[in-house]
């Protein structure tokens, strides 16, 4: 997924949907970091996307809890 794609998707999450998506990014980085340490990883760049995602959703986080940013309303 491109970048811009994903910043507009995180901005337009729930906070609760944003939450789950730092939850399963943190799972999978520990996986990914598993797998390096049995050395059965190939792809290692997954684990800086991975990194910068988790960043990413933190970043919409804390802008909503400062204010900043106001949750999307809808369904």
């Amino acid at each position: 997924m491109k970048t811009k794609q994903f910043k507009d998707e995180l901005r337009e999450a729930h906070t609760l949907e944003l939450e789950q998506m730092l939850k399963e990014n943190k799972e999978e980085l520990f996986s990914l970091k598993f797998q390096v340490a049995t050395g059965h990883l190939e792809d290692t760049s997954r684990i800086r996307t991975i990194k910068k995602n988790i960043a990413r959703v933190k970043t919409v986080l804390r802008s909503r809890e400062l204010g900043s940013e106001v949750e999307p309303k809808g369904n």
